[in-house]
């Protein structure tokens, strides 16, 4: 009898573990657009699952939906988060229970500089990670604290977007596609910054149209195709399944 690999004993140990978070039959709408199908999938604790789809797969418009954003609209379905129902909470109500979203359009505040867009995320609790914390793990932010944070690159944005997230009580992050638009040296460096929110244990969602990149972040990947989810695994089986890729993701 063989015995079993640690990576093998670890995935069955997470599957054998009650989901930190889990939506079940999302439906949810653009007015009489009908975006997001019937999704469904878990997350374990210190999970990073891709969510990874062509586009117009549905993959924002689920991350929306999670993170209970007024558009689209959600008509039926539940999330829950830590015990924690989201589904009848607004945004606002669902942040205070731990979802963190970074949108692909980051949300910088202008006229502040990169301290006071993180100092104006903490204004209210449940707080996070402290400035100084922020600052240890992105040295490039201390050195741009007293700039004005939309003159930041588009990468130092992105991480800006990241440690403000960071800055509330997060339990679940929503990074909604971070390498979009920065030159591939750039993307390195937020690269490393995943790498290390995935050695931190954070409990992860990603939506990233580069999709190997975030396969190789990934423990699991949730494929989904016309608001539909169509694969649900682990992030090797999609590494190692070339007709799988090349049906769903075009790579």
């Amino acid at each position: 009898m063989n015995a079993v690999t640690t990576p093998e004993r670890e995935a069955a140990a997470a599957a054998a573990a009650p989901a930190y978070f889990s939506c079940r039959n999302l439906h949810a709408y653009y007015g009489q657009s009908y975006v997001v199908q019937g999704v469904g999938f878990d997350v374990h604790e210190g999970e990073i699952v891709a969510l990874l789809g062509r586009n117009g797969a549905g993959k924002t418009s689920t991350l929306r939906t999670i993170a209970r954003l007024a558009d689209p609209q959600l008509r039926q379905g539940e999330i829950w988060l830590d015990g924690q129902a989201l589904h009848p909470k607004a945004s606002w109500q669902a942040a205070r229970c731990g979802v963190g979203l970074v949108p692909e359009d980051r949300r910088i505040i202008g006229g502040l500089t990169v301290e006071e867009n993180l100092q104006l995320a903490q204004i209210e609790a449940p707080r996070g990670w402290t400035i100084e914390r922020i600052y240890s793990h992105f040295p490039r932010l201390a050195e741009r604290r007293r700039q004005e944070a939309v003159t930041l690159s588009g990468g130092e944005q992105q991480m800006l977007a990241v440690a403000r997230a960071l800055s509330r009580e997060v339990k679940l992050l929503l990074l909604d596609e971070p390498y979009e638009g920065l030159a591939p040296v750039i993307v390195q460096e937020i690269e490393k910054i995943l790498e290390e929110i995935k050695a931190l244990g954070l409990t992860t969602i990603i939506v990233e149209q580069n999709a190997i990149a975030a396969l190789h972040l990934a423990n699991r990947a949730v494929i989904l195709d016309m608001g539909e989810v169509v694969f649900d695994g682990t992030a090797q089986e999609v590494i190692d399944n070339a007709d799988l890729r090349h049906q769903y993701l075009a790579i």
